[in-house]
């Protein structure tokens, strides 16, 4: 008869940013040792709160399944003599089974005939296997760093003080880091701070909610609280801005949710929005409240973990926290301001951003000369451009990006407003970083768009230079996303530049002594950028070969190669592809296999076969529609053109000796191949989208 099962840790506090990742590894933990112990079940669910993980199994099976075991010996030729008499063989077989030579049985295997020992297992107790597949789940639970406590040599993420584990309303016999197993729990550490009996694995829900005052459902607490805090918001005519990540933490902080409103002094949002937010979320975990136009309301919403008789109080209490670190902030702001940001580069000096490459100083006098001949390639404004370049890091040396790391950037744009710089000077202090992560918004301004190209490449050419590479899942200089940040720059931003120049661009705003790979650094990083693509367009699910056909174009224009990869990939889906891919594969092994130059001009007086004739006169009409279609970049229109020769191509080679004995014959064919290929390579080497036989 099946059971629920019910297993429950009682700890200190636990990590909260790591709560809901070490609760589900739990879960799947147990889910997979009971696969292992060959156990039926029926649904896991997984529980967490600040001070305990817990894991549910419904209709766990009360046992494992008789298996019967068929353990085999020799084979029946070699277990018997002439006469029928057993061998050495089989009567040492049988007597390690502790049977007799009559008892064994014979099995038809993949080896032959063969004597087996076939018994029945009876299976294994669930509760007897429960102890070992909780411990083996725990040690494998993603802790980097576990602890050990007092004078014991079990070792956890924090101090284990309880443990529950129910088989329906039975007490499980285990012992899991150094616990005996029981059937008390405890309630809330200030509403109900006492042991609780849980009288089944069905209850555990309910009596720790009530009386225990827990809501041990991690994903109803979470959803508690968004309403919670929407409610609140909704009080002061405002609505609650829920950052995810902030709401799982805050899931983890609290087991009796009571979200309260507070508020803070109006002056304070004179300061940037983004810093005040800062201070909220990231020190006190606030949520922020906005009215319906998006701006920052003095109010903040706080998650409590006890209800309060005198709510008022934890409201103050909160209110006086926040207050000094506002305060902080708007300090900060001032003080800020009163220093240009041209007036802090002189302090770039003293920042080192790689030591072979130079100061953060140095790359803003690189990034002022790249950026200008990228707006010049453009034709944008190249001194907005400049100026913007040399100003984007100075307000890494201010008191408000010194004091909140995620101001840098947002900062500058406010500092460099306030001393007077072009609008879209100070956009391109925090648009230089965009996009910082995949899917994140691109800048928005031409200005911001040139700074954001060229600070990635400027570190792109400098750490390849210096002779290092990402390696494996090393990648200190987060090259992989910025490489991706420049393909999404040039493509989605439309800007068909070629990256082979503006990496050479780059290279040589380096000293050449700087970079050890100074001659070979701009290949180096071109092919490496070029790979990133392959990545992207899996992900969108184009297939390898399709990204492969135009890759081995060479080409290095980023926006150029999106083109005829979206062209080869919709030739890929029509019909006619399949063949026109694998007679291009057989005209390239057939021109590859030539000595001298392949023949490129045709003779129509030595056209002979009818097919041949056909063919010719395919490619050139062929030729006459999609030549004007490639030079305007039409490269799909151009592929779709092609598709109609696929009739005409195969019955040229059902129908034509290619590689006839007249020499001139024969180059005269293999000249007609040659331009037919010709014209799908001027858009992408299909012969690669043919499948590998």
């Amino acid at each position: 008869m099946a059971q629920d099962f019910l297993v429950e840790l009682g700890t200190e506090e636990l990590p909260p940013k790591a709560l809901h990742k070490l609760m589900q590894a739990f879960a799947d933990g147990i889910a997979q040792g009971l696969k292992d112990a060959e156990l039926e079940y029926g649904e896991v669910n997984a529980f967490a709160s600040p001070r305990r993980l817990a894991v549910s199994v419904s209709d766990l099976a009360e046992q494992q399944q008789d298996k019967q075991i068929e353990k085999h010996g020799p084979a029946v030729a070699a277990a018997f003599d002439k006469d029928g008499n057993p061998t050495k063989a089989a009567q040492g077989f049988a007597r390690g089974a502790g049977v007799s030579v009559d008892e064994l049985a014979r099995v038809q295997t993949d080896k032959g005939e063969r004597l087996a020992f076939i018994s029945e297992q009876k299976g294994a107790a669930t509760q007897d296997l429960l102890g070992d597949i909780i411990g083996k789940s725990l040690a494998q639970l993603p802790i980097p760093k576990r602890m050990r406590w007092g004078a014991r040599k079990e070792e956890f993420v924090r101090p284990v003080h309880w443990l529950v584990m129910l088989f329906g309303n039975q007490v499980v016999d285990a012992e899991v880091l150094g616990l005996k197993a029981g059937n008390t729990t405890r309630g809330h550490r200030f509403h109900c701070n006492r042991e609780l009996t849980v009288a089944s694995a069905n209850d555990y829900v309910q009596q720790l909610r009530d009386p225990g005052f827990v809501i041990v459902d991690f994903a109803a607490r979470k959803e508690m609280i968004r309403e919670q805090v929407q409610a609140e918001a909704n009080n002061v005519n405002g609505v609650a801005v829920i950052d995810d990540d902030l709401l799982d933490e805050v899931t983890a902080l609290v087991e009796w949710p009571v979200a309260l409103t507070g508020r803070f002094e109006k002056r304070f949002l004179e300061v940037p929005a983004e810093a005040l937010i800062s201070s909220m979320k990231e020190h006190q975990k606030y949520f922020h409240v906005v009215d319906e136009d998006g701006k920052l309301m003095p109010f903040f919403i706080t998650v409590s973990n006890i209800e309060s008789i005198d709510a008022k109080q934890v409201i103050e209490g909160n209110e006086r926290v926040i207050r000094p670190r506002l305060a902080d902030a708007a300090f900060f702001f001032e003080t800020d301001k009163k220093t240009s940001l041209e007036a802090r580069r002189e302090k770039l000096k003293s920042i080192v951003f790689q030591q072979k490459l130079g100061t953060v100083f140095d790359k803003t006098e690189r990034l002022s000369k790249l950026a200008a001949a990228i707006a010049g390639k453009l034709n944008g404004d190249a001194a907005l451009a400049e100026r913007a370049a040399k100003l984007c890091k100075s307000d890494l040396v201010t008191e408000m990006v010194f004091e909140f790391a995620d101001m840098q950037g947002i900062a500058g744009y406010y500092y460099a407003e306030n001393d007077g710089e072009q609008l879209d000077v100070a956009k391109a202090m925090y648009e230089q970083y965009m996009p910082k992560f995949a899917g994140d918004e691109l800048p928005q301004t031409e200005t911001g768009t040139i700074v954001a190209l060229a600070d990635r490449i400027d570190t792109l050419v400098g750490i390849f230079g210096i002779g290092q590479p990402p390696s494996g899942s090393r990648d200190p200089f987060a090259l992989r996303r910025a490489s991706l940040g420049v393909l999404r720059l040039l493509v989605e931003k439309n800007i068909d530049l070629d990256l082979r120049e503006l990496l050479t661009l780059a290279r040589d705003g380096f000293p050449r002594t700087a970079l050890a790979e100074y001659d070979s650094v701009v290949e180096q990083t071109l092919a490496y950028m070029i790979e990133r693509f392959r990545a992207r367009y899996e992900d969108a699910g184009i297939k390898a070969e399709v990204f492969l056909a135009v890759s081995a174009r060479k080409l290095s224009r980023p926006l150029d190669i999106d083109n005829r990869v979206q062209a080869v990939h919709s030739f890929s889906q029509l019909p006619e592809a399949e063949a026109l891919a694998a007679a291009n594969k057989r005209v390239s092994n057939i021109l590859a296999k030539l000595d001298g130059p392949v023949p490129t001009e045709v003779d129509q007086a030595l056209l002979q076969e009818e097919a041949e004739k056909a063919l010719y006169l395919a490619v050139r009409d062929a030729a006459d529609a999609v030549n004007p279609l490639y030079a305007e970049a039409r490269f799909e229109e151009g592929l779709a053109g092609l598709s109609g020769l696929r009739d005409t191509v195969d019955a040229f080679f059902d129908g034509v000796m290619v590689m006839a004995e007249d020499e001139k014959l024969r180059n005269n064919r293999l000249a007609l191949l040659a331009q037919l290929r010709g014209l799908f390579l001027e858009a992408a080497d299909i012969s690669l989208l043919a499948p590998a036989k």
